[in-house]
This record gives structure tokens, C-alpha cells and sequence, in this order.
């Protein structure tokens, strides 16, 4: 079931804030003129966080797995990670 971008923002940035993380950017993608994967591409969105620390204990914290599981899975069909970078 899709869930509104709206819907999913709302639910996750309480959870981002929480780590010291948030959205940067979301784009809905029109084009792709090159890419290095298979998966089709529609949807970029940016989040942050201050280190890797919280970053991982963000991606492992049970609320994040709750919401992930209502507003991500099923609404998904592949992921992409475009660029991670060290603190």
C-alpha cells in the first residue's frame, strides 16, 4: 500500500530528529540520462546525520523499523545508495 510523501515525512523526522539526523532534499525524478544501476529510479531523497554512530544506531532503532515497515516496504522496489560520506 503507498503511503502520501507527506504521510511518510511526518513519520519519519520525529524519529531523524531524535539521532541528530533530517531530510535534505526529495526529488521526484522525470529523466535519467546515465545511471550504474539496474533498478529504475524515481524518487532521490537526501537525509543526514552528525556521524556514523548515529546514523547506524538511527537505521537500528525499532521506531525507524516500525515506520519503515508502513510507509516503505511495499511502497519500494529497490534501493540505491548514491554516495555516503565520512565524519
Amino acid at each position: 500500500m503507498r503511503r502520501s510523501t507527506l504521510a511518510t515525512a511526518k513519520a519519519m523526522t520525529p524519529i531523524l530528529q531524535r539521532f541528530g539526523g533530517g531530510f535534505r532534499y526529495d526529488f521526484k525524478v522525470a529523466e535519467i540520462v546515465h545511471t550504474a544501476t539496474e533498478a529504475s529510479i524515481n524518487r532521490v531523497f537526501t537525509i543526514h546525520f552528525a556521524d556514523r554512530a548515529s546514523k547506524d544506531s538511527f537505521f537500528a532503532d525499532p521506531l525507524y523499523l516500525e515506520a519503515k515497515a508502513a510507509f516503505f516496504e511495499g511502497a519500494v522496489e529497490a534501493t540505491t545508495i548514491l554516495a555516503e560520506y565520512p565524519t
